[in-house]
């Protein structure tokens, strides 16, 4: 099989070798034999690694953050409802005047531990009431404080009613 014919001293590029280059996806010039094969020089190579090295460990830690965001979202949003029944519980039970109180509570697979405390509130003679509720997510601390008002006059009102 011939692909090229030599006139003086070029060869010139039959149509049987243009289109086995093509078939091969390699460029040929019509004027002479010169076939060239495309390929990543080293210095392109090594951008590219460089660039790799960069980009992959930006996206990984993106991707932690992004998960670490939803599970304690997730953690938070159960955390505020632990929070709020602790401090309706202690509301209708009337034992928020007992000084601190503390416990777990496990919603689900998650243990929550919360602690409540009281401390007089400035303005009226009321109670600060402040639930505060710890969790773990991917091994970090978290905690959610709710805070709500009680009159301590309506404790000793019906206590002093029950005796």
């Amino acid at each position: 099989m011939k692909f090229g014919t030599q006139k003086s001293d070029k060869w010139q590029v039959t149509s049987d070798m243009k289109t086995l280059a093509v078939q091969r996806g390699i460029s040929c010039h019509m004027s002479r034999v010169t076939c060239h094969v495309a390929a990543f020089t080293l210095a392109e190579v090594l951008a590219a690694l460089l660039f790799l090295a960069i980009v992959i460990p930006a996206a990984v830690e993106a991707l932690h953050l992004a998960s670490l965001a939803g599970v304690v979202a997730a953690r938070k949003g159960a955390a505020a409802r632990v929070a709020d029944r602790i401090l309706n519980e202690s509301i209708v039970t009337t034992n928020w005047n007992t000084g601190t109180q503390n416990g777990t509570v496990t919603e689900g697979a998650q243990e929550f531990r919360w602690t409540l405390t009281s401390q007089n509130w400035p303005v009226d003679a009321m109670e600060l009431l402040t639930a505060e509720v710890k969790y773990s997510a991917q091994g970090r601390d978290f905690s959610v404080k709710l805070s709500t008002l009680a009159n301590s006059q309506t404790l000793t009102t019906t206590m002093g009613s029950q005796q």
